[in-house]
């Protein structure tokens, strides 16, 4: 089986790359979601952990948002908590997928996580900041103050480039994608 990890900026166009593969994608991002809806033992960790902040379960995105803007420990007492559960979901993704061919991974946090092994395939995806940026305003969600803490996370962008086995250029134009990423699919498969 042969995996591929996605990773690169926020707002860079990551999930909709790792989608045009066409092979089973785990995305970190839909799993941190389901997360916050359906699992109460992350719930009642985060309770614990931020009682002025998380109140009511399903966990609501303004009380983590809140959580995050006060303090900077924040964000990292939440990414204790929830990584362990995205880890426990991948794990199960992986599984359940082991007689595939191709896995995706759409995990922002990859390398920071340690969630690669060896032997994945690592692609950065690049995009230029001034499309990232009318992208992401565009979200409902958009928070430029919590976009920021969220980036205090990552590594530089600049080091997960040299990490990565591919880069692939985002321009936002669903011909050029698709072209990029079938060019890169055969380089994949003559591995």
């Amino acid at each position: 089986m042969i995996k591929i990890g996605i990773f690169g900026d926020i707002g860079s166009g990551k999930s909709f790359i790792a989608k045009q593969f066409g092979f089973p994608v785990f995305n970190a991002d839909r799993e941190v979601n389901k997360i916050y809806k359906y699992n109460k033992n992350c719930f009642k960790s985060l309770k614990n952990q931020l009682p002025k902040y998380i109140f009511s379960f399903p966990i609501k995105k303004n009380e983590i948002c809140k959580a995050i803007l006060d303090k900077q420990k924040n964000l990292k007492k939440i990414v204790k908590i929830v990584h362990p559960f995205v880890r426990d979901g991948m794990n199960c993704f992986l599984n359940k997928n082991k007689n595939k061919k191709f896995l995706v991974l759409d995990i922002p946090l990859l390398l920071e996580n340690k969630l690669n092994k060896k032997k994945y395939i690592l692609i950065f995806v690049s995009a230029k900041k001034k499309e990232i940026q009318k992208r992401l305003k565009k979200r409902s969600n958009y928070n430029p103050k919590i976009l920021n803490k969220l980036r205090k996370l990552q590594l530089p962008l600049e080091f997960k480039k040299k990490k990565s086995n591919f880069i692939i250029r985002n321009n936002f134009k669903m011909i050029s994608v698709r072209k990029s990423v079938k060019v890169l699919k055969s380089k994949i498969l003559n591995i």
